[in-house]
């Protein structure tokens, strides 16, 4: 029995706001991988990027996703390229019910607008096209991972949490 949810999707589909109001009603625990990437590192992310480049995040990301992928009755939030890396996706389907939140590049370049700063893959001048390009690239990535796939484009964090809750309810082999 998987007693765990990993939240995948794009930056600015929900995944951390979603996650944290999951957890609170299913009573479990609720971690982000970035913040514990960030901890580990000592840095933000952003500075992660820039002092060592993307490659040493990402297997900062692997180990964190190793140490996460274990852990009974959590609801983790996983950052947006958590599924680059097959091994990560293979760890947290050992626990975890994995979920894809999904949402229209337009909502994506709004919800993600205010913090230009904190997300270095969209440190460029078109920032539409850029998700547009990244989403194109990892979609089949997030379809292949997912085990339910729930679009926020429309939704509240609430109506989310209430779409996942019901798809738990229903898929085999979750309590």
């Amino acid at each position: 029995m998987k007693t765990g949810v990993a939240l995948i999707g794009f930056m600015g589909t929900g995944k951390t706001e979603v996650g944290g109001m999951l957890a609170r009603k299913l009573g479990k625990v609720f971690i982000e991988s970035d913040a514990l990437i960030e901890e580990k590192a000592g840095k933000s992310i952003p500075e992660i990027f820039r002092d060592s480049g993307e490659a040493a995040f990402r297997e900062l990301e692997i180990e964190v996703i190793k140490e996460l992928a274990g852990r009974k009755n959590a609801v983790i939030a996983c950052g947006g390229g958590v599924v680059l890396n097959t091994i990560n996706i293979e760890r947290l389907r050992r626990e975890c019910v994995i979920v894809l939140l999904t949402a229209s590049p337009d909502v994506i370049l709004k919800r993600t607008s205010g913090d230009e700063g904190g997300r270095p893959l969209l440190a460029v001048d078109d920032r539409l096209r850029q998700i547009s390009e990244l989403l194109k690239y990892r979609r089949p990535f997030y379809g292949r991972a997912a085990d339910i796939t729930v679009n926020t484009s429309r939704l509240t964090p609430e109506g989310v949490v209430k779409r996942i809750i019901g798809k738990l309810k229903n898929y085999e082999g979750y309590r």
